[in-house]
């Protein structure tokens, strides 16, 4: 998935903020707080770009409440979840969560008031997932489909995966770690995570 893309996520996405809730219209609130956000990243851009360690804890505040990173945990490492200890799965979830966020945080510095069109909800009103359908617009770029797989998670509204121009970031991640777990085993993963997660955010 190249930096465009995750740029685009980001700026679509990074503002699932404390108003999300179960009883809440899914597609007003990814609209309402996605807007809330991108305010205030314009806003701090000059701060932002001169202080980024400022970036993590932003994309931390917002970002760490309303994903299921276990979920989505579950999915990335599929069959070997069900193999994992219980200390391998408590240090992968860390590991993962870590690198979504550092990765967020770039592209955040990358922003650039892309607009984004968000498309009609049509779901039951006793459903427990939705799938949020949104364009991220370029001028003389064509527009890139971002859909955002939410479910009821304790009471709340939680992303578990997203869809961006047709490639999933469950998906994309679970190819790659799958084929390092063949090769050297999940403890190896899990180790280069946080090599790499112990790295100063460029």
């Amino acid at each position: 998935m190249n930096k465009l893309k995750w740029i685009l996520f980001l700026a679509a996405m990074v503002g699932m903020q404390s108003s999300w809730g179960a009883m809440q219209n899914p597609l007003d609130l990814v609209r309402e707080t996605s807007s809330q956000v991108l305010a205030k990243v314009t806003d701090r851009k000059q701060e932002l770009n001169e202080s980024p360690e400022k970036i993590a804890d932003l994309v931390t505040d917002i970002i760490v409440p309303h994903f299921d990173f276990k979920h989505m945990s579950q999915l990335v490492l599929g069959k070997h979840w069900r193999k994992a200890s219980d200390t391998q799965k408590t240090a992968f979830i860390e590991q993962f969560q870590t690198l979504l966020i550092r990765t967020y945080a770039i592209a955040l510095l990358n922003y650039s008031d892309q607009a984004i069109e968000y498309l009609p909800l049509h779901e039951r009103a006793d459903t427990t997932e939705v799938t949020i359908k949104t364009e991220v617009k370029s001028s003389g770029a064509p527009a890139i489909p971002i859909n955002y797989r939410l479910r009821l998670n304790g009471g709340c509204w939680k992303v578990y995966d997203v869809i961006i121009d047709n490639i999933s970031l469950v998906s994309n991640y679970r190819t790659g770690f799958s084929n390092e777990i063949r090769r050297e085993g999940l403890g190896s993963l899990i180790a280069q995570l946080k090599k790499k997660n112990s790295k100063v955010t460029q």
